[in-house]
C-alpha cells in the first residue's frame, strides 16, 4: 500500500524520487495510449523538435509526432483522434510535446517511471499496487504543476489505490472544465490544424485501456512501452 503520495510540478520534482507517475492528460499520454492501442511497439520520448528529428534519423521507419500544427519531418501531430486512425502495428513512434515528454525526461533518475492519462488510470493504479511502492510522486506536467486536468487524473489514480471502486466521474468533470479543455475546444473553433474535434472527448475516456505505460531509460533515450499489470487484491 502506498503510504506517501506527493503531487508536484516539473520545477519542484526534486532528486531521485522512488516512483513517479508522469501525468499529461491533454494530450501527450492520451496520444501514447492510443498509439499502443494501434499496435505501436514503443515510443521514443524526445526533448524537442531537433531531438525528435535526430531520433528519426537514427530510426528511419519511425513515425514522428509533435505538438502544434503539421511540420516538415513529422508524420502526424499530438492528437489522439488522428493517431488513433494510424496503423502503427510493430512501429516505433517518436513523440515530442511541450509538457508530457519533458516531464518523463525530468523523472529519469527515479527507480520507476510510469506515464498516464485518464485512458490508462486504472491500469496504472493496478501496476502501482502490484509494485508495492511506499512512495509515489505524481508529476503534474501542465502549467508547471497547476494544470487542473492533470491534477484531477493524478488524484483519481491515487484514489483508485485506496479504493479500486472509486468513480471517475468527479475527476473527469474537473478535467472537462479545465483551461486546457477550453483551449483545445477554442482551437477547434478557430480551425487550428494541430487539433481534432474529438481530442477532448478521447482525453476524457477513463480506463479505456487495460495496460499501463512505463519508461525505460537506455543509452540516453527514454523509451515508453505498454505493460500489463499483474492482478492483485487491494489491501
Amino acid at each position: 500500500m502506498v503510504r506517501d503520495a506527493r503531487f508536484t510540478g516539473i520545477p519542484t520534482l526534486g532528486a531521485d524520487p522512488e516512483t513517479v507517475v508522469v501525468i499529461d492528460v491533454m494530450r501527450a499520454f492520451t496520444v501514447a495510449a492510443w498509439a499502443f492501442a494501434g499496435g505501436a511497439e514503443r515510443i521514443l520520448l524526445a526533448s524537442g523538435v531537433e531531438h525528435a528529428l535526430a531520433l528519426k534519423a537514427a530510426h528511419p521507419t519511425a513515425v514522428t509526432c509533435k505538438d502544434g500544427p503539421p511540420a516538415a519531418g513529422f508524420d502526424t501531430v499530438n492528437s489522439p483522434a488522428l493517431v488513433s486512425k494510424l496503423d502503427l502495428r510493430g512501429r516505433t513512434l517518436v513523440q515530442t510535446t511541450t509538457s508530457g515528454t519533458r516531464g518523463a525526461l525530468a523523472a529519469r533518475h527515479a527507480r520507476r517511471v510510469l506515464c498516464a492519462g485518464f485512458a490508462v488510470a486504472a491500469a496504472t493504479a493496478c501496476t502501482l499496487r502490484a509494485d508495492g511502492s511506499a512512495s509515489v510522486t505524481y508529476l503534474i506536467t501542465g502549467d508547471d504543476g497547476t494544470a487542473e486536468e492533470d491534477r484531477a487524473c493524478a488524484e483519481y489514480i491515487a484514489a483508485l489505490l485506496e479504493n479500486p471502486q472509486t468513480s471517475a466521474g468527479p475527476f473527469l468533470q474537473r478535467a472537462r472544465t479545465s483551461a486546457a479543455a477550453d483551449t483545445l475546444t477554442a482551437g477547434v473553433r478557430r480551425g487550428y490544424r494541430g487539433i481534432h474535434p474529438d481530442d477532448v472527448a478521447l482525453c476524457l475516456q477513463a480506463d479505456r485501456f487495460a495496460f499501463a505505460m512505463e519508461v525505460d531509460y537506455r543509452d540516453g533515450t527514454a523509451v515508453l512501452r505498454p505493460v500489463v499489470p499483474r492482478l492483485t487484491h487491494p489491501e
